[in-house]
């Protein structure tokens, strides 16, 4: 890409601390030389939680009513509310009406490409529930919104990154929710996400069980035999380097993840307990799949702590370096494949060079 990308930003739970790590964020000037940014919210909800941390320093922002409106050298908001009621710490439905408003239209202009990726603030789930937001998470809602029916929800951090075969699942649903040819798909998406977006050209794959001990041969649990196992042997039959099930304990315990490009999860706090024990605060949640980049920090509202210095913005803004770096990376990729292969010249000249010389 020739220009730089523009990067919308939803602020998420305005009672939460992501209003607190976009602001510590967007105060490092460095970032407008590397993106476009577009926070969707409001100016005074920003300028609420702004009067909070003094320590800061001036921002200036251009308070726009659309993205027509956008600037490329200051930071934008794209005002969508005026006052608010800001309850710092508190589950309310005005919260959650608001960072649902914030995220439509911020999902608008992706799906019309007026902007180039989406970057989302945690948000509260009961808030949003409250507010009217009939999803489990971001990741469920842009699918349906992007018309994406298969996407996989993926935690980044450098080197490591883990998939999960399925969200936000009750654990007693997870074993229903999983079959041979929902796996080989979660699969396929996963190694095309790791060729496309991060630039592996022959990804390694490793997928983890889901019973203990990877089901010890049926003796624990028949999943692994009938479910898993097939769909990574079908993997490989399509020319992926798909390896397991692996037993997940022994897997994280020994460090085998290291040998890997990526590991597929069967269910949530399988993959995230361990990438958060070994990433916290430094990983990004990426939703692979998606016709478009989106990526969030991997941490929560943390109510407990907003409003009180103590959020670390380096999740945040790892997010928003890796949905910079992945679409770059979508664009050069869709580039290169759009190029006719040139034959290879050679001079025929040096084909008759004498043998003695």
């Amino acid at each position: 890409m020739t220009q730089k990308p523009k990067i919308g930003i939803t602020i998420g739970d305005i009672n939460g601390i992501g209003l607190e790590v976009i602001l510590k964020v967007i105060a490092d000037k460095r970032l407008l030389a590397m993106c476009e940014v577009i926070i969707y919210g409001s100016a005074k909800s920003l300028a609420f939680h702004k009067a909070l941390f003094p320590n800061i320093g001036e921002i200036p922002v251009n308070t726009i009513k659309n993205i027509d409106a956008v600037q490329s050298d200051i930071i934008n908001i794209v005002n969508l509310w005026g006052d608010a009621n800001i309850e710092l710490g508190t589950i309310s439905e005005e919260a959650g009406k608001l960072a649902f408003i914030a995220l439509e239209q911020a999902t608008e202009d992706l799906k019309m490409g007026y902007i180039d990726a989406l970057v989302t603030a945690p948000i509260h789930k009961k808030a949003m529930q409250l507010g009217g937001f009939n999803h489990t998470g971001h990741t469920e809602y842009l699918a349906e919104r992007l018309s994406a029916p298969e996407h996989l929800m993926m935690m980044v951090n450098e080197d490591l990154r883990v998939a999960m075969a399925t969200n936000h699942l009750p654990i007693q649903r997870v074993a229903e929710h999983l079959s041979q040819e929902k796996l080989l798909k979660k699969i396929q998406l996963l190694h095309e996400s790791l060729r496309v977006d991060f630039a592996i050209s022959k990804p390694k794959i490793a997928v983890l069980g889901l019973n203990p001990h990877a089901g010890d041969e049926g003796a624990i649990g028949h999943e692994e035999q009938t479910i898993i196992n097939p769909a990574v042997e079908e993997a490989k039959k399509k020319g992926i380097l798909a390896m397991g099930a692996y037993s997940a304990d022994g897997f994280w315990g020994t460090g085998a993840y290291k040998s890997f490009d990526a590991v597929l999860a069967m269910y949530h706090d399988q993959g995230l307990i361990p990438f958060k024990l070994l990433s916290f605060e430094a990983g990004v949640n990426y939703t692979a799949g998606l016709p478009c980049v989106r990526t969030s920090p991997d941490h929560g509202t943390a109510f407990n702590i907003v409003g009180q210095d103590k959020a670390s913005p380096d999740s945040m803004m790892q997010a928003i370096f890796l949905a910079i770096d992945i679409v770059k990376q979508r664009a050069d990729y869709f580039e290169m494949r759009s190029r006719p292969l040139r034959p290879l010249h050679v001079d025929e000249k040096l084909l008759n060079v004498d043998e003695k010389i």
